[in-house]
């Protein structure tokens, strides 16, 4: 495999964070996706105040949120062979068009006057679906889109800036149009902003790679394989594990969102807003940093420490009464996941096996947004017994816990992938780039 082209020391900090998009198709998505992810922000907004106005419950609040994220967790797996088989660029466009279309359903019911919980139950698990194929095949399209796998982790770092200039801009945007004319014309928006990114899809110019060739065979057996691979391979096992106990006891707690704005904080849609936008502030900071990085490198203690700004940022949240306290502990939150969940999709996006990837995606996507309706349900259930910030306390000492089981086996993880660096000639890369030692950087011979 041919090292990474190197980057220049002195090139331009914007120059650097930009690099990925010089490819054309990955331009072409990163601009359509960013315009249709403002609009997914304003619907998650309104979905989650919808049910919280219609109920004024936790547990509901909960429920809708394992309804929504349930279906990815148990189809996933089969969605990551398929991906490995199927196209996956045809794959994205229908899925963009199915959720163009759950959108447009809620909007119809939210602007006549007719929707209920169990609308939103349904077409929340209809979603969950969609993202279930959606998901590993956006992660592994990736490749596709950069030619170039220097700029690989560039790119992963970008979609990251991406989904979180939207988280952005999309709750404040969405708090502005509930208190002003309801959750309806959220719904109806998103369901627009969806022809942004099937144009850019449709507009791109893909070379269909020979792994396409290769469809045949028995799929549980190649699940099977997947599922081996991932779990004997120490670094890939330990990645996948922490992110989903982090998504379990720590994401929850944007469930509980509502909770904090209407009851804690004594706010309503527009405070909701206002705290979603400092989560995704921070989100946006980290993205950030993580493009104007040069290589994986380092990605490993990137990750434990943002997960443990994470955690503590959520213990911080939970005791804080005022609203211009957690703002900024949200943005430490939003800074912290998305530097771990980014961190942890560009390790394994760089040393997985290339005819494995969309199986070891679909379950980085079963870790991450898998296990994250069992945490909504368990966060409304003890949202609605022991209080909300009493359960996102909790969550912020467990996600710390696995934070410190991960660290103790960080060492034996670096040993085992040091060999994939050198054969994709990232360490020789960096020995050069930063003035290092050949005695620094250069293993042993195999």
């Amino acid at each position: 495999m041919d090292s990474p082209a190197r980057t220049a020391p002195n090139d331009s900090t914007l120059a650097v964070m930009g690099r990925a998009l010089r490819h054309r198709n990955y331009r072409l998505f990163f601009f359509g996706q960013g315009a249709s992810l403002i609009g997914t922000w304003l619907t998650r907004v309104a979905t989650s105040w919808l049910v919280y106005r219609l109920t004024s419950s936790a547990l509901l609040l909960g429920i809708v949120g394992f309804a929504g994220q349930i279906p990815t967790f148990l189809i996933a797996p089969i969605a990551g062979v398929l991906v490995d088989r199927w196209d996956r660029h045809r794959v994205l466009v229908i899925t963009q068009v199915l959720a163009m279309v759950q959108s447009a359903l809620l909007a119809a019911f939210a602007l006549t006057g007719t929707i209920t919980v169990w609308h939103v139950l349904v077409l929340a698990a209809f979603q969950g679906v969609i993202n279930a194929f959606d998901t590993p095949a956006r992660q592994a399209f990736v490749v596709q889109m950069v030619e170039a796998r220097e700029d690989l982790s560039n790119a992963i770092a970008l979609n990251s800036s991406m989904v979180n200039g939207a988280r952005l801009l999309g709750p404040s945007i969405a708090g502005v149009l509930i208190a002003a004319v309801g959750e309806g014309w959220c719904f109806a928006i998103d369901s627009i902003s969806y022809l942004a990114v099937i144009a850019s899809l449709l507009a791109m110019r893909i070379a269909r790679p020979a792994q396409r060739a290769a469809k045949r065979g028995d799929v549980l057996a190649d699940l099977r394989e997947g599922f081996r691979y991932v779990s004997s391979f120490a670094p890939i096992r330990a990645i996948l594990l922490l992110l989903a106990v982090v998504s379990l006891t720590g994401m929850p707690y944007t469930i509980l969102m509502p909770v904090f704005a209407g009851e804690v904080l004594h706010g309503g849609a527009y405070t909701l807003g206002l705290l979603m936008a400092a989560s995704g502030v921070g989100a946006v900071a980290g993205a950030l940093w993580l493009a104007s990085r040069r290589s994986v490198l380092g990605l490993g203690r990137a990750l434990w420490i943002a997960g443990a700004l994470f955690g503590l940022g959520l213990v911080g949240f939970s005791f804080s009464r005022s609203v211009w306290l957690s703002a900024p502990l949200l943005a430490l939150i939003g800074g912290g996941m998305m530097v771990q969940m980014a961190a942890s999709n560009t390790l394994l996006q760089t040393i997985v096996e290339e005819d494995k990837r969309g199986r070891v995606m679909s379950f980085y996507t079963m870790a991450f947004f898998g296990m994250a309706p069992f945490g909504s349900l368990i966060a409304g259930w003890l949202g609605g017994r022991i209080g909300a910030p009493a359960t996102v306390l909790w969550g912020g000492v467990a996600t710390l816990a696995a934070i410190g089981v991960f660290v103790r086996k960080l060492p034996e993880l670096r040993r085992l992938t040091r060999p994939i660096y050198v054969r994709l000639g990232i360490l020789p890369e960096i020995a050069e780039a930063l003035g290092q030692t050949t005695e620094m950087t250069s293993p042993a011979k195999e």
